[in-house]
Parts: structure tokens; sequence; C-alpha cells
């Protein structure tokens, strides 16, 4: 017997007519290219959504056809978002830091008809027209008739200007119901290890994230809460933040492409933003810029921070200084992206001081509709002790199945496990925290070293600004961990002075055999320390020093 109710599909154009219809002027505040701001609401966006429907039809675009944008976040790239998922084609948001062989690789491999890019990216556009010429007919750049650039497109790929298009446009559009498995929007991992990978969300996995990342254990957002994203929109859907926003009717603050630590300040300031979200690496930046200005949060209580592990340094500053939280969340482009979130329970809310420091550097618990296990070389579960650690698997109804252009389920075991790659443990109150990525551990005489509390422990130096660790090949224990470390600026690196602040925090067969001090490290398209590139280079090191 099936239970009585309404079947009504889960559509993301649903959200955002609910922000229309009952949050219709709720800000949605955007950074222009030109330095300034541009504002306008959700009942105005949802209203630009449909007019931008209709300028989509127009230039032929059908259900499942893929929109690919260069962008960042704005509220041009709001409207796209929009848009292109309502009328059933899928937003293919690119991420302009790729290698430019990357990209085309992805635009190809997409099959995107239609390319929306801002003016900035024009460059990086003529430098692989020609090679993707048979796919993309249509290049609609994100600016008005003023700020249109010079292109020189292969014969066949029209070049258009978003603006005009929007002003000829007609708002008559009305959102179509279909099925909420429909594919919405695609995006491609960084490729760190092999070509970038697509990842294809469905309508349904999308809204049923943004109920789990608004709730009060996540993001706990509301109506009166206004929300930063600075992780980019190019990146996992802005962590779902442009669709949880609506679903809640919340205030939407997008910062445009200026990311360091003055900008970010004076627009979390002017725009009273409660809340924001973005990589450790930012947060670095801003803490730098208000400790050297002088300036404070006036509004902001809460930052969360993804993508690597935040060092405690970091959670200490904001914290102490300025009387914000730091909170890590744990995600991946399979997982759309949220899959954890250190949230207190009871146990936690009494926590102070070094303990509470600690606890803060976990990953955190799972979002309801996420399940997870820790599985040892076998693939036996691990017990949850806080100790044991091993590779991390996640189920989900917002987990990918297979990648796109592969078949469903392609990417999981026979009983439906994703494996993250992340080496992990799990305490008794569910809380995982990421040791290491499974291709990162060091493994030192049949023993594993985390990679990532050794980094940890190495940027809580006074003199250290980013520290990367990777193991290198040793005659006699197989492997072994050795320290790379940049200096802060002005600042001179002591090797044994760094490694003197492991004592009495890991076993004595952890710490680092060397200390390399460099000028900067490499890093991947999204912030992340790349560590192919390190292993790679350093991984003969003890050799070449032993002998």
């Amino acid at each position: 017997m099936l239970g009585l109710m309404q079947q009504r599909p889960l559509l993301i154009s649903t959200l955002l007519t609910h922000a229309a219809r009952h949050h219709g002027s709720a800000e949605v505040v955007s950074a222009t290219g030109s330095g300034g701001v541009y504002r306008t609401t959700w009942g105005e966006t949802e209203r630009r959504a449909r007019r931008l429907a209709r300028v989509l039809q127009g230039l032929g675009v059908q259900p499942q056809d893929r929109i690919g944008t260069l962008a960042w976040n704005d509220y041009r790239h709001l409207e796209i978002y929009y848009a292109t998922s309502g009328m059933q084609a899928i937003c293919h948001t690119i991420n302009p830091r790729l290698a430019p062989d990357d990209i085309a690789y992805i635009v190809d491999h997409a099959g995107d008809s239609v390319l929306c890019i801002d003016p900035g990216f024009a460059p990086l556009l003529g430098g692989i027209a020609a090679r993707i010429k048979d796919t993309v007919r249509t290049v609609v750049v994100m600016t008005d008739a003023a700020g249109m650039p010079a292109l020189d497109l292969p014969g066949g790929m029209r070049l258009l200007c978003y603006d005009t298009l929007m002003d000829a446009g007609s708002d008559d559009y009305a959102w179509p119901e279909f099925d909420e498995n429909t594919a919405s929007a695609l995006c491609y991992t960084s490729g760190t290890t092999g070509r970038p990978k697509g990842v294809l969300y469905s309508h349904r996995s999308t809204v049923i994230h943004a109920y789990a990342v608004a709730l009060p254990d996540v993001l706990d957002m509301r109506a009166t809460s206004r929300i930063l994203p600075v992780v980019p929109m190019f990146h996992v859907n802005a962590w779902g933040i442009p669709y949880a926003t609506a679903l809640t009717g919340a205030a939407l603050v997008l910062p445009g492409r200026h990311l360091d630590g003055a900008s970010l300040a004076r627009m979390l300031n002017q725009e009273r933003v409660t809340m924001t979200c973005g990589v450790p690496t930012i947060w670095l930046g801003l803490l730098q810029h208000l400790r050297s200005s002088g300036e404070k949060l006036a509004t902001v209580k809460r930052i969360m921070t993804g993508g690597s592990a935040a060092p405690p340094l970091l959670i200490e500053a904001f914290r102490d200084e300025f009387g914000v939280a730091i909170e890590h969340g744990w995600g991946m482009t399979e997982l759309s992206p949220v899959g954890t979130y250190n949230a207190p329970k009871p146990p936690q809310v009494g926590l102070s001081g070094e303990p509470a420091v600690r606890h803060m550097l976990k990953q955190g618990r799972v979002l309801p509709g996420i399940d997870m296990k820790i599985v040892d070389g076998d693939g036996r579960e691990l017990p949850w002790d806080g100790k044991q650690f091993g590779d991390l698997m996640v189920r989900g109804p917002w987990v990918c199945s297979g990648y796109f252009g592969d078949p469903p389920g392609s990417a999981c075991d026979a009983d439906g496990w994703f494996a993250t790659g992340d080496v992990a443990t799990v305490d008794a109150d569910g809380y995982m925290e990421i040791t290491d990525r499974s291709k990162d551990v060091i493994k030192s005489g049949g023993e594993w070293i985390s990679s990532i509390t050794l980094e940890n422990i190495a940027v809580s130096h006074p003199d250290v600004a980013e520290a990367a660790v990777v193991a290198a090949i040793h005659p006699k224990w197989d492997e072994r961990p050795l320290l790379l470390v940049v200096p802060r600026p002005g600042h001179t690196v002591d090797p044994d002075s760094v490694l003197n602040m492991y004592q009495g925090q890991v076993a004595k067969w952890w710490l680092p055999d060397a200390v390399v001090v460099l000028d900067e490290l490499p890093h991947t398209a999204t912030g992340k320390l790349l560590k192919t590139e390190l292993r790679s280079r350093y991984r003969d090191y003890y050799g070449k020093t032993t002998t």
C-alpha cells in the first residue's frame, strides 16, 4: 500500500519560486567587476531567470543541453544556475583555474553547446576556441554592450552580449514540471590524478542537499541570515549555498572575483554578513589583513571551512581575537559536496581551550541522509573508537553513483558504497576526522603516519606560513615523512625549531626526518596543495641525501 500524499517533483525551480513568492524582497547582493555593488532581490532574480530561459530557448537550447559557464560569483551566474536547470538544460560550471588543456577537454567531453563567460576570461577562451569549435556554437559574454571584449572566434561560433539578449527577452516563461531525477548540473573534478571526471547532479539530489545544509546543525540558515560564499560558484555549486539560501529566504552576498583579505573584510562588514564559507587559505589571508589593518568583523559569527584541514592557529585566532567560530565541514565533488559538519552534541558543548580546538579539527558528523563507514585494506569495517583509521566510504541520495559518460552505479561497490579516497577515524560520538588522502598517507615500517597531523603542527610554528608533508622513499623504512615549509613574509625558518614543535604531540617515529624550506608550494586549481607534484619532486630525497 502506498501513502496517499501528493506527488510533487523536487525541482530546483521550486526553490527559486518559493524564494520569490515568500521572500521576494530578500536581498541578492553582487560585487561587480568595476568594483561596485549590484543589488537585486530573490523576486527579481526569479523574474530574470525566466527571461533568461526564454533567451536560451531563442538560442536553440533544448532539454538536457549543457550550458557551460566560466564565471565568478555574481548575479548573472546565479541567473544562469536557475534558468538552465529550470528549463531542463544542464548548468556546467567550469573551473577557470584549471589548465587550458583541461578546460578544452571538459568543454568537449561535456558537449557544451553554449558557453557563458565573464569578460575577464576572454583571453582564456581565445586560446582554446579552435579546440572547442565543433562543440560550442554560441558564446555569451556576461556583461553589457560597453564591456564586450574583442574576440576572434572560429567560423560558426556566435559571440553575443548577455545584457543585450536579456534586454530584448521576455519574462513570460513558465517553469515546467518533469521527473525530479532529471540531470540539473555538471561539475568536473580537478583532475589531479588524471583527466577531470564529470559529476552529474539531479534536481532531486540538489534539493535534498539544500535542505540538509540549511539544517540547524549545519549552516543554520534562516530568513534573517546573510550568507557570503567565498567558495566559487564554479566549484561544486558553491557548496550548495545558492540553492539553500533560496530555500530559506536568506540574503545571498556574492563577492565576485576580488577575494583578497581587504576586499573580503570590506564586503563582509558593509553587507552585514552573518556567515561565510570557503577554504583555509582564504581565511589565512583575511586573518593577515585584519591583524595588519586593525579591522574587526562586525557581524560575522561563523565561518565554514573545508577543502583541507584548517590549522589550529587559524581556529584559535578567529575565536580569541575576533569572536568568530571556524567550523569544519567535509565533502567532495562527488557528494554535491557536503557530507559532514562539525556541530556540537551535548558532550562537546562545555569544551574549552585545547580540547575544544582539538575537537574542532575534526571534520564532523554526517548530515542526515548520508551514511559512512571506515574499512581496512580487506574491506572489513573498523570500529568507531577515534583511533583506528581506514578508508572512508559513503552513500546517500546526493552521492555520485557513476561519472558522466559511465554507467550508473559504476563508481560504487556492489552495496552502493562510494570510496572517497580519504583515510579517516570516527570517534564514539560519530565525529569523523580525515587523517589523510589514501594516496598521501605515509607507510613507514608497516605503520601509517598522517601527513595532515604533521602539517597542522608545523603551521602552528610562528615562522611557518604553509607546510606540506610527503612520503619519501627510505632504504630501511620504505617511506619516511619529509616536511616542506614556506616561511611567513619577513621570517626565517629554523628547521630544528620546527621539529621541536612535535615533541610530546606525536610518537617519535612520526617525526619528519628532514625539513626543506621553500619559497612557495604548488597548489591545485581549487587551492589545495598539489601533493602529486611534491611527491614526484621529492620521492627520492632521502636516497639522494644518504649517498
